[in-house]
């Protein structure tokens, strides 16, 4: 598995991996006739506009594994002041799922944090209704400290809620820790 920065070429196939994810992950929490409509055609949008050009505020990350892109996380620096970097996605193909993909990239993203911001936090939001990412970001250390709503595109709202590292390091130790067992 090699992990590398994302480039404009991995859009279309981040956001069909993102649209599965979503379809498979927020029934109920985003609408039906979204997920089932127009949640591919949305994300592809997204990730056109956001591969288009280098941002230094922000950095996405692909497990590649022989050439096929199974997994990203995207985070926004320097996103909130009190908070610090968002990780505002976090998707592994289902295929794949539970072999230390998500792990690993969570913790790419906090040594990118970390490089670039040592004295700031990381944070993410997550459904609330989705207590398997609940258990993964506890296990690594994350603090769930705030309970909101969230507006998906096509409409409608869903509880989530706010998981924060103060220490960005924090997830660094706890993925090398898992990574050795």
């Amino acid at each position: 598995m090699q992990y590398r920065e994302a480039t404009a070429a991995d859009a279309e196939t981040i956001a069909r991996l993102h649209a599965d994810s979503w379809r498979r992950n927020y029934r109920g929490a985003f609408s039906d006739a979204f997920l089932d409509g127009d949640v591919l055609e949305d994300r592809l949008t997204v990730w056109a506009d956001r591969l288009a050009s280098a941002d230094s505020g922000r950095r996405t990350i692909v497990a590649d594994h022989d050439g096929t892109v199974v997994g990203f996380a995207h985070s926004v620096f320097d996103d909130h002041p009190t908070w610090g970097a968002l990780l505002d996605n976090l998707h592994v193909a289902h295929a794949v799922k539970r072999a230390g993909i998500g792990r690993r990239l969570l913790g790419h993203t906090a040594a990118a944090v970390l490089d670039r911001t040592p004295s700031t936090g990381l944070y993410l939001w997550v459904l609330e209704q989705n207590t398997p990412a609940q258990a993964f970001y506890d296990a690594l250390g994350g603090t769930s400290v705030e309970r909101g709503l969230s507006h998906p595109p096509g409409g409608g709202s869903a509880a989530r809620l706010r998981y924060v590292w103060p220490d960005p390091s924090v997830v660094l130790t706890r993925q090398r820790a898992a990574d050795s067992r």
